[in-house]
C-alpha cells in the first residue's frame, strides 16, 4: 500500500494506555503507536493524547474513518464514555465529537471487548467463522459475539456482560453487586487476591519470583512458577481452567458458536489452563454437539482492539455510501 492510499484509524482506549492503528481497508496493520492515557488529567487532556497518536500513526495518509473500542460503560449511540471507574474522571464524555470534527471524517464507538472480538474475527482466531463467541481476561473478563461479521447488540444496542455470569452464588463479592461472577472468581484482580491468600498458607516459589513482596504475586508470576513446576501455582491454574471452562460452557450452552476465542493479559498462559478447562466445559455440556465448537487462544494480542475498531469504522464509513 503506497503513502498516497487512505487509510482507517483504529483507537484501543483502556484504563492504562490508549493504542492507535492506521490500518488498510483490507485490514493489513500499517503503523502502530501507544501512549499513557493518564486519565486523571482530565478527559480534554485525553482527547488531545488521542489526537497527537492519530496523527503520529496517520503520517499524512488520508484517513477515511476513526473506530475506537474503549473499556466501558460506554453509550455507542452517543459516542460518549461513562467510565469513571477505570478512567478516572470520564463521566459522560463525548469522545467522537471532538475527533470527528477535528479530523473531518465519521467516527463510531464500541465497547472493547466488542472491538477485540470484531478484530479476532476479521484478521485474527476466529477468522471468517459466522458465530464467534471471544472472552476476554484481564483486568476483568469481557464478553462479545460476532454474527456474520456484526457486533451482536443487546436490548437498547447495550453490551451483554457475560464476565458477571453467576458461576458460585457463595463466590466473592463482585463490585457489580453479585456474588461469584465470572470476573469475581477468575479476573486478574480475582486471581492475584486469592493467590496471595494462598502463598500466605504454605510454601511457593511464586513468593521468590515476586521478589519476596506477596503483594506483587499475580497471574503473571503464578504462570512462570507453573513453567518452573511450583505445586502450588500448578494447582491454582487447574482451578482457574476449571472456572473458565465453565463460563466457557455456559456460552456453549447458550449461544453454540463456532468458535470461542479467548484473549486478554491472563490469555497470553492459555496453554496453562487449555487442559481442565476443556475436559470441565466437556464434562457441563453433554447435550450439545459442544465438540464441534473450537476453543482456541487469540491470535492479535494487543493488535486485536486497534483492528476491531478499525472494521468498525470501514463498516461505518461502507455504511455513508461510501465504497471505495
Amino acid at each position: 500500500m503506497s503513502r498516497s492510499e487512505p487509510i482507517l484509524i483504529g483507537i484501543d482506549l483502556g484504563g492504562t494506555n490508549v493504542r492507535a492503528g492506521a490500518v488498510s481497508p483490507q485490514g493489513e496493520l500499517l503503523n502502530w503507536s501507544e501512549t499513557l492515557i493518564e486519565a486523571r488529567r482530565g478527559p480534554q487532556a485525553g482527547v488531545e493524547r488521542i489526537a497527537a497518536l492519530v496523527n503520529t500513526v496517520a503520517a499524512g495518509r488520508q484517513i477515511l474513518a476513526i473506530g475506537i473500542g474503549a473499556t466501558g460503560p460506554i453509550d455507542r449511540e452517543r459516542g460518549a464514555i461513562q467510565n469513571p471507574y477505570t478512567l478516572p474522571t470520564w463521566e459522560d464524555v463525548d469522545i467522537l465529537g471532538p475527533l470527528s470534527q477535528r479530523f473531518g471524517v465519521p467516527a463510531i464507538l464500541e465497547n472493547d471487548a466488542d472491538a477485540a472480538a470484531l478484530g479476532e474475527w476479521w484478521r485474527g482466531a476466529g477468522q471468517g467463522v459466522k458465530r464467534l463467541a471471544m472472552v476476554t481476561v484481564g483486568t476483568g473478563i469481557g464478553y462479545a459475539l460476532v454474527l456474520d461479521g456484526k457486533i451482536y447488540r443487546g436490548t437498547g444496542g447495550w453490551h451483554p456482560e457475560g464476565g458477571h455470569m453467576r458461576l458460585d452464588p457463595n463466590g466473592p463479592l463482585c463490585y457489580c453487586g453479585g456474588n461469584g461472577c465470572w470476573e469475581s472468581l477468575a479476573a486478574g484482580p480475582a486471581i492475584a487476591r486469592d493467590l496471595q491468600a494462598a502463598a500466605r498458607q504454605q510454601p511457593t516459589r511464586m513468593l521468590d519470583l515476586a521478589g519476596g513482596v506477596i503483594e506483587k504475586i499475580d497471574a503473571a508470576v503464578m504462570a512462570e512458577a507453573a513453567r518452573l513446576g511450583d505445586a502450588l501455582a500448578l494447582e491454582w491454574t487447574a482451578r482457574l481452567g476449571k472456572i473458565y471452562g465453565l463460563g466457557v460452557a455456559n456460552i456453549i450452552l447458550l449461544v453454540l458458536p463456532d468458535s470461542i476465542v479467548l484473549g486478554g493479559g491472563v490469555m497470553r498462559s492459555f496453554d496453562l489452563f487449555e487442559a481442565s478447562m476443556r475436559a470441565t466445559a466437556a464434562q457441563t455440556v453433554p447435550i450439545v454437539p459442544a465438540g464441534q465448537v473450537k476453543i482456541l487462544a487469540a491470535q492479535l494480542g494487543q493488535q486485536a482492539g486497534v483492528l476491531g475498531a478499525a472494521r468498525a469504522a470501514l463498516d461505518l464509513y461502507q455504511e455513508k455510501g461510501h465504497h471505495d
